[in-house]
Parts: structure tokens; C-alpha cells; sequence
């Protein structure tokens, strides 16, 4: 009976561990090409393995973002159409049960072919990046998951150097910052990182203390991210295809270091377009598209922030729009936009180099990658 008692519990324990390796993928697609929508994969985060689970049909949603409570998953949809309307923001529920993805709403999201999306600590706000028009919105959350209108529209005015891409402004991230203070908002067309005070009680915001932080000109700002301990941020340039390192206190920017993301020797248009810390904070990561097709790897000093190069990965396909570590940090996962493709490789937490699996995730133009748990 003893013996039974004890093989039942080692059973039990193999059961929560490998439950506890399972996790989903949510990927954002454009629908231009075989894509219908977001894609939903449970993710094996022993062998970076990934499997269908669902669906759910909608217009370009180029980027998604999950509510802090992995309840709800918000999408863009990123299009344009009525006198500057035209893009919006739709709502879903999600069942961990089952992996699959209830529509709850849609809303205009105040501008055209918004792409980008990011929700508040309270899960309370969404915050939308319109490409095209130049401009943020905030959007409440209501008490079912489901979105309210528009409750503020920022919209952003200058130009920048490099045309025709800086003819105009042009939002392609908000950011939450990590005590949920601040919005962070690179802006493409006008070489800025706008900086906003944000009220999480009413959604509201204000130009902050540093009202912004300027790239040189013809970078052209895309996406940011932070170190896990705060005291740095990593802004990626998509023009200029390098990274600035910021010194980070209470929403406000210092540079201490631009650094270029591109292999060296290579003078091809760099197309930068995502970038992420290191779930231990060691090493950044920047994806380059253009001709390079590659992922560049920085080690970061911990004393300072500033960064080293330690290599470039060919992401084996084509666009590398997107990327993301799985929640164990094991892998990361390459959103291949051009080539149909996530490619799934191994990550040596000791060098900060990748390795290929060989696993491939065959999915129609990919591009955002986010994740929930199974339990």
C-alpha cells in the first residue's frame, strides 16, 4: 500500500511539472496572405515543441497584447478606412480549458492601421499605437473584458530627415512602464520617445516631467523594452538599425550609449523591428529585417546597462518581424513574416547564443508573439 501511496504522488508530481512546461502561444498575423487571423499553439517548453489549439478569424492583427490576469487578449486591427478611422481594437475572452478565443467587442481605435497594443497593470486600459495618423489612444477595459470608446486621443505632430518614411509622424509602440506610471510612445516619423505621466485611475495622461527623448535624427524610434531591474531601458531604432541604452529613473531617459544592431560590414537597409531583455536580464536582443535577416545578441553590463556585442543569428527565413522568449527562457521564438514561418530556437542562458531546433511553427505571415499559461 506504501508503495502504491508513493507511486501515485511521483505520478501526480510528473503530471504538475509537465502541465507546468505547457503553455500557450498567441500569435498576432497579417491576413494578406494564407493567414485568417490569430493563431492559438500549445507550446511544450521541455522540447520546443508547438501544436494547433485554435483559432480566431478577424482583419491584420498584426499585434496583439493579454491582460495581466491572461483572461482577456486584445488585438489590433490594423487597417484604415473612414476619414482616418479606420483601424480598430477588438476584445477577447480566452479558456485555458480549452485554448480558444471568444470575441467580446471591437472599437474604433481613433486613428489608421493601429500596430500596436499594450494593456495597463490594472488590466483597467488599453493603449493603441496608430501608425499612419500619428497618434495614441486609450481605451477603457470594461468589468466583462470588453472594450469601452476612446476616452483620450493623442495625436503628434513634426517630421523627420529620411523620406518618405518620416514625412509625417508615425506611433509604432505605447509602453506600460513597469510601475505603471508612465506610457512610453516611440514615434518612427518625428525621432522621439514620447513620455506621458499616467493616472491608472482614469485613464488619463499628461506630458510627463522629460516630455520626450530624442534619437538622432533619421533613426527613426520603433519599439522599447526594460532591464528586469528597472534601471534601464533599450530603445531600437528601425531607420538607423541601432539601439539606444538609457539610464532609467522615475520616466525619465538618459542616453548613455547608441550601438548598431546590424552585422558588421553590412550596409543594407536595416529594417529593425523588435527587441527584448533577456528573462535574467543578461542579454538584449534586437531583430533585423531588410536584407540581413538576423537577430543580434548584446551582452549587458550589469554595473552600467551599456551594452557588447556577442554575435548575430540568421533567423532562417525571411522578415523577422517579431520575437519573444517562452516563459521558461529556454527558447525564442522568431516570427518570420515573409517566409510563413516561426522558427524555434534554443538559447544558451550561459553565452546568450542561439541555437536552431529544427522545430518550425508553419503559420501564414506572422508577426507578434505573446503567451499564457495552461494553468
Amino acid at each position: 500500500m506504501k508503495y502504491k501511496i508513493l507511486v501515485t504522488a511521483s505520478f501526480l508530481v510528473f503530471c504538475i511539472a509537465a502541465k507546468a512546461q505547457q503553455h500557450y502561444l498567441i500569435t498576432g498575423t497579417y491576413t494578406t496572405g494564407k493567414s485568417e487571423g490569430i493563431y492559438v499553439y500549445r507550446f511544450n517548453s521541455n522540447d520546443g515543441s508547438a501544436k494547433v489549439a485554435s483559432s480566431a478569424k478577424i482583419s491584420n492583427p498584426s499585434f496583439v497584447a493579454v491582460s495581466p490576469d491572461e483572461k482577456y487578449v486584445y488585438s489590433v486591427e490594423e487597417n484604415a478606412a473612414n476619414k482616418g478611422l479606420g483601424g480598430e481594437i477588438t476584445a477577447f475572452s480566452f479558456d485555458k480549458k480549452t485554448g480558444t478565443l471568444s470575441f467580446l467587442n471591437r472599437q474604433p481605435s481613433g486613428g489608421d492601421h493601429p500596430c500596436y497594443v499594450s494593456v495597463d497593470k490594472t488590466g483597467k486600459w488599453v493603449a493603441a499605437g496608430n501608425y499612419t495618423s500619428g497618434s495614441l489612444s486609450i481605451l477603457p477595459v470594461m468589468a466583462d473584458g470588453s472594450l469601452g470608446a476612446v476616452t483620450t486621443t493623442i495625436k503628434h505632430e513634426g517630421l523627420g530627415p529620411s523620406k518618405p518614411r518620416q514625412n509625417s509622424p508615425h506611433v509604432h509602440c505605447t509602453f506600460f512602464s513597469p510601475d505603471n506610471r508612465f506610457l512610453f510612445v516611440p514615434d518612427l516619423g518625428i525621432d522621439k520617445v514620447m513620455i506621458y505621466a499616467f493616472d491608472e485611475t482614469t485613464g488619463k495622461l499628461t506630458p510627463a516631467k522629460q516630455p520626450f527623448a530624442e534619437s538622432v535624427p533619421g533613426s527613426g524610434p520603433r519599439h522599447i523594452c526594460f532591464h528586469p531591474s528597472n534601471k534601464y531601458a533599450y530603445l531600437l531604432q528601425e531607420l538607423s538599425g541601432t539601439v539606444t541604452a538609457f539610464k532609467y529613473k522615475n520616466g525619465k531617459l538618459k542616453s548613455r550609449q547608441v550601438i548598431s544592431s546590424m552585422p558588421a560590414g553590412d550596409t543594407s537597409f536595416a529594417g529593425s523591428a523588435d527587441i527584448h531583455v533577456s528573462p535574467d536580464g543578461k542579454f538584449l536582443y534586437a531583430s533585423n529585417r531588410g536584407e540581413s535577416n538576423t537577430i543580434a545578441i548584446f551582452s549587458i553590463d550589469q554595473r552600467n546597462g551599456k551594452l557588447s556585442l556577442v554575435g548575430h543569428q540568421s533567423t532562417l527565413g525571411k522578415t523577422p518581424r517579431n520575437f519573444n522568449f517562452d516563459p521558461s527562457g529556454n527558447f525564442l521564438l522568431v516570427a518570420n513574416q515573409n517566409s510563413d514561418a516561426i522558427v524555434i530556437f534554443k538559447v544558451d542562458k550561459q553565452t546568450g547564443l542561439l541555437t536552431d531546433t529544427n522545430n518550425r511553427i508553419d503559420a501564414g505571415k506572422p508577426v507578434c508573439l505573446k503567451w499564457i499559461s495552461t494553468q
